[in-house]
């Protein structure tokens, strides 16, 4: 057995460590912040600020957030607060910030997350752009080397080939933009071999084919993969299977969000591996935080959005040749 050197406890904060600190070397953004009215989403703000990762804009009722901060001795003297009767309507007025350019990421505070992205999908009024809105969940699992990708698992039930195509999008622009390198891509299924019995596997080897002509951009991508041959050296070679992605991915795309809910939960419960979340495809990163969440997945979930949102900043600013 390989060792690093490291304490379980160290590895498993390592890799997010890592994305922290990363995002503490760009220039701060503005976060705006749904409806922050309970202990965990005020504080999991307020610590992102302590931080220097972020610049709060709070959005929800004046008293009750004040009253949350009081009775926690959090310190939100410094944030600017936006008064919103209730969550509905602190979400539509968060959104509302963000077509302003008040904002440069959207983060869920303590109201349920269909309420959020009910106003962020909106057609009308929402921050929908030309490509499909999707979960990333960013695992640190202590017993694997790799920062892991799991896409999506939370937003997109049952989706189509179109729709696969513009997951498996975001999570490369994701993954590329955070400062991670070029990702290589596992498409998920039950076996690595084509069948017409489970048509997820036919999804995969279509994606493959996408990015071999250019309709994916910036990955490696192979499959279909059966989760231990995606994961495991050694059983990808005891499959026989040779190529780049299979036994070291680094983004893990799921059939459908059940099976990517089951795989993220298990390696969370069973691995004790964190998981942070961002939610892509929209006019800023949405960062969607659970009370069930670490401190540090919290804080890995806003270093990612931050990350991203200084990469998406930057590029716009380059001007066309």
């Amino acid at each position: 057995m390989t060792t690093t050197g490291l304490q379980p406890d160290e590895r498993a904060h390592a890799k997010y460590d890592r994305l922290i600190v990363a995002a503490q070397q760009v220039p701060t953004v503005t976060a705006v912040v749904a409806h922050p009215c309970d202990e965990t989403s005020l504080r999991g703000a307020c610590e992102a600020a302590d931080a220097d990762l972020i610049v709060p804009i709070l959005v929800g009722p004046k008293a009750k957030i004040a009253a949350v901060a009081d009775k926690h001795q959090l310190a939100i003297g410094g944030f600017e607060v936006v008064d919103a009767p209730h969550s509905e309507a602190a979400a539509a007025t968060a959104v509302q910030l963000i077509h302003e350019a008040r904002g440069d990421l959207l983060m869920k505070g303590s109201l349920h997350t269909d309420e959020l992205m009910r106003n962020v999908t909106a057609k009308a009024t929402g921050l929908r752009t030309d490509r499909r809105i999707s979960h990333v969940f960013v695992m640190d699992v202590p017993s694997y080397p790799e920062t892991l990708f799991i896409t999506d698992a939370a937003i997109n039930i049952f989706p189509d080939l179109d729709c696969k195509r513009d997951i498996v999008q975001n999570a490369i622009d994701l993954y590329t933009q955070v400062g991670l390198g070029t990702p290589r891509v596992a498409i998920l299924s039950a076996v690595e071999t084509v069948t017409t019995k489970i048509p997820s596997t036919i999804d995969a080897a279509a994606l493959c084919k996408m990015a071999e002509r250019g309709q994916i951009k910036g990955g490696l991508l192979d499959g279909p993969l059966a989760f231990d041959n995606a994961i495991s050296r050694e059983a990808a070679e005891i499959k026989g299977i040779k190529s780049e992605v299979a036994g070291r991915a680094q983004i893990l795309v799921v059939p459908d969000l059940e099976a990517g809910n089951m795989l993220a939960k298990n390696l969370t419960f069973l691995a004790h591996a964190d998981a942070a979340g961002i939610v892509l495809g929209a006019r800023v990163p949405i960062v969607l935080t659970s009370r069930a969440d670490s401190v540090r997945a919290r804080m890995a979930s806003c270093a990612v959005a931050v990350l991203y949102a200084d990469a998406r900043r930057r590029s716009s600013k380059v001007p066309a040749a």
